[in-house]
């Protein structure tokens, strides 16, 4: 169980920037909230206590002062401490820009930890937007700028972080990447886009992932495409598509490489397994 105050936003197409939704919660021991998947990117700061944070098969124990970034058709799960249950603000957003806004941060599902000192302007963030929440045209405006001191403030906390030690024409470019995965991607392209040569950004990306671009690329697609299968009840035909495959049989050839099985069955699996665990 929590205690929550949350207040979802009408959202209008097209925007650059727009809030989701934001909130503040007062956790009870072990309450959980997922498996769940969300169509924003969604954004938590804790402020008292502890809990633990769940993706991609990673766990994160986090406590007062760290934050956890929450990327859109990502399945998450975080739970609260069983002797010191967290409590926690949070804001949702989307919209064209919203991509690029983590890229600054230096923030994905592969880095979604970050942490700060300044508790209280965050947390004044997000208790004025909930105060200010008329739905009119004056709120709407101060509810974004709320968002910008709340993503500036992370940004400032940030800057010395050793938690990143990144580089940011490889966080903007792995940002591209990913808000682009259902269309052909180039390395050209991409160093376009960041406004390095090709060699030069393949070179930074190696020293920083380990991975050569096109490897990138290639890992983030079957990633999502695992995702989907987990979480969604699209077709295996349609995550190919989603995932930039020009063919399910692509898709399906990968798969099978890389897990041992087909996409069916491991959706299959994993269904079974949650079964198992429901029971």
């Amino acid at each position: 169980m929590e205690t929550s105050l949350s207040v979802n936003i009408p959202v209008y197409e097209h925007q650059q920037l727009s809030i989701n939704a934001f909130g503040h919660s007062v956790t009870m021991p072990g309450h959980t909230y997922g498996p769940a998947v969300r169509p924003y990117y969604l954004i938590h700061f804790i402020l008292e206590g502890k809990g633990e944070f769940i993706v991609n098969g990673t766990h994160y124990k986090l406590s007062a002062g760290k934050g956890f970034l929450i990327e859109p058709d990502y399945q998450t799960v975080y739970k609260a401490d069983l002797e010191d249950p967290w409590t926690y603000i949070w804001i949702g957003f989307s919209g064209k820009d919203a991509w690029q806004a983590m890229a600054m941060l230096g923030l994905s599902q592969e880095q979604p930890i970050f942490k700060s000192e300044e508790k209280e302007t965050l947390k004044t963030c997000v208790m004025s937007m909930i105060r200010r929440n008329r739905h009119n045209a004056a709120d709407t405006f101060y509810s974004l700028s709320m968002l910008f001191l709340f993503l500036s403030t992370i940004a400032a906390s940030n800057q010395d972080d050793s938690l990143k030690g990144g580089n940011l024409y490889v966080d903007q470019a792995i940002a591209y990447i990913r808000s682009h995965i259902a269309e052909p991607l180039k390395t050209e392209d991409i160093a376009r886009y960041v406004g390095l040569n090709r060699s030069y950004l393949s070179a930074l990306f190696k020293e920083q992932t380990g991975l050569s671009p096109l490897k990138y690329i290639q890992r983030s697609r079957l990633t999502k495409a695992q995702h989907l299968l987990e979480s969604s009840r699209l077709s295996v035909a349609s995550i190919a598509y989603a995932c930039g495959y020009q063919q399910p049989e692509s898709l399906m050839k990968i798969f099978r490489q890389q897990y041992g099985m087909s996409p069916s069955a491991y959706r299959k699996m994993i269904r079974q397994q949650g079964a198992v665990g429901s029971v």
